[in-house]
């Protein structure tokens, strides 16, 4: 399979020994030592997954994840030297996929690739505004749900909210996320407001509540394979 990795690190050492590790898998590596560097690439690449230190110059891995956010849901491995709660916080809060902590093992960091890489490249059928996803069938075009062949009655901030979540699937999407996406940067309400449109969703999906999965302190992901 033909993938594209960016590869985002200042450590002319490591980024050697990653690049060595994830040929073998037979990845197509993009390489940068600074963020702003890293951003061009991006914007310029069709990239399939991003590996991103925190500490590089000039733009750090903060601002670049967050930036890339904005663009697309290619996923987003993060690595630190530090592995304190707070930056993982701060890490699944601007929409990384997973944290990785120094030292780690190649093979391991390999292994979480190639895992993100398969969910994000399946499980999604999207055709003439028909999105399928974990045996739910939505209609964009006329904005409706089925489970099983049956169709379910969603009011429409539940019917935007689904599609926002089964859209970033497999992320990490914080309650500001959310908010924005789904009501609008200039809805001024409660962030209340989605765990109430959560807790709606969740009853009317039936037993495929169970993809909807709370990230404590954080937001919500759907996860295709719970």
């Amino acid at each position: 399979m033909y993938r594209n990795l960016l590869l985002i690190e200042d450590e002319k050492r490591m980024r050697e020994i990653l690049v060595d590790y994830f040929k073998r898998e037979n990845f197509t590596i993009f390489e940068a030592d600074n963020g702003r560097a890293a951003l061009e690439l991006f914007e310029t690449n069709n990239i399939h997954l991003v590996i991103l230190d925190i500490m590089i110059p000039e733009i750090d891995g903060w601002a670049v994840c967050k930036r890339m956010r904005k663009e697309s849901g290619v996923p987003i491995i993060m690595l630190t030297a530090r592995s304190d709660e707070e930056d993982k916080l701060m890490g699944y809060e601007l929409g990384a996929d997973d944290y990785v902590t120094k030292p780690f093992s190649p093979k391991v960091l390999v292994a979480k690739s190639k895992m993100l890489l398969k969910r994000a490249e399946g499980n999604v059928v999207k055709e003439n505004g028909l999105i399928l996803c974990a045996d739910i069938e939505v209609n964009k075009l006329s904005r409706t749900v089925k489970i099983d062949n049956e169709l379910i009655e969603l009011a429409p901030k539940e019917f935007d909210l689904l599609v926002y979540l089964i859209e970033n699937k497999e992320m990490v999407l914080t309650r500001e996320n959310i908010l924005n996406h789904v009501w609008g940067y200039d809805y001024f309400g409660d962030l209340r407001t989605i765990d109430t449109h959560i807790k709606k969703l969740r009853a009317k999906l039936g037993d495929k509540a169970k993809h909807i999965n709370t990230m404590n302190k954080v937001g919500y992901k759907f996860e295709v394979n719970r």
